[in-house]
C-alpha cells in the first residue's frame, strides 16, 4: 500500500486484547519525549468527538445484529474522520503519532476474523486514510486465550470481545499473516515477556527507525 511521508514518524501498535497494548503504549511515549520527539497518542476507533460516537456503536453489546459490511464501514468512517481531523495535521507538523490500532485490526478482525475480502478491506481503507500508512507497527503476539483471559478479568467485555475464542484464534493468525505479507513495516514483538523486555525489543526497533536523538 501507498505511504505517503510527512515530517511526523507515525506508529501503531496492533494485538488482540489484553496483549499488553496499553502497557507499552505510555512507555513508548515517553522514551520518544526523551528523545525530543513532541508525541500525540490516538486510539482506534475513537481519537475525535465523531469517532468516539461511532466507536460506542461498533463496540455496544446491543448491537448483535450488524452486519459485517457495516462493521468494516464503520471502522473506516471512524479512521477517517480522526486522519484528517488529528493524525495528518500532527504529521504535517513534525509530531510523533502513536496509534493504538490502526488498519491491521481492520484487517486481521474483519477479514480474517469475520473471513471477508482482504482486499477490499484494503482499498477501502486505503480510501479512508488518503493513502498515509504508519512508519512501523509492533504486533504485539501472545497466546488469544491468555490475551482474552487478561482482558476479561481487567474489565466488562465488548461487543468484539464477545465474539468468542474462535474468532480470537483467527483474528491472531490473521496478525501473523499481515507480518508476513508486510515485513518491512509489521514488527513481531513477544508479548509474553516480562513488561521491560517487551520494552526494551521495541526500543530496538525504535532506534534503527531513526526515532532516538541523534
Amino acid at each position: 500500500m501507498l505511504r505517503i511521508k510527512y515530517k511526523g514518524l507515525f506508529i501503531s501498535i496492533e494485538g488482540t486484547d489484553g496483549c499488553g497494548k496499553s502497557t507499552q503504549i505510555p512507555l513508548i511515549k515517553e522514551y520518544m519525549e526523551g528523545a525530543g520527539h513532541n508525541v500525540v497518542v490516538m486510539r482506534e476507533p475513537g481519537g475525535t468527538a465523531i469517532s468516539e460516537k461511532i466507536r460506542s456503536i461498533l463496540l455496544d453489546t446491543g448491537n448483535t445484529a450488524m452486519s459485517t459490511k457495516t462493521e468494516i464501514l464503520l471502522y473506516a468512517a471512524a479512521r477517517a474522520q480522526i486522519m484528517e481531523e488529528k493524525i495528518i495535521p500532527a504529521l504535517k507538523e513534525g509530531k510523533t503519532v502513536i496509534c493504538d490500532r490502526f488498519v491491521d485490526s481492520s484487517y486481521a478482525y474483519q477479514g480474517f476474523g469475520r473471513d471477508s475480502d482482504l482486499e477490499e478491506i484494503i482499498r477501502i481503507n486505503k480510501f479512508a486514510t488518503s493513502g498515509v500508512m504508519p512508519n512501523i507497527t509492533f504486533f504485539m503476539d501472545i497466546s488469544p486465550k491468555v490475551a482474552l483471559k487478561r482482558r476479561m478479568a481487567a474489565a466488562a467485555t465488548d461487543r468484539i470481545e464477545n465474539e468468542g475464542m474462535d474468532f480470537q484464534v483467527h483474528v491472531h493468525a490473521g496478525f501473523h499473516a499481515l507480518a508476513k505479507r508486510f515485513p518491512e513495516r509489521i514488527k513481531v514483538i513477544d508479548a509474553t515477556q516480562d513488561v521491560n523486555s517487551v520494552f526494551s525489543k521495541i526500543k530496538e526497533y525504535i532506534i534503527l527507525l531513526g526515532g532516538q536523538k541523534s
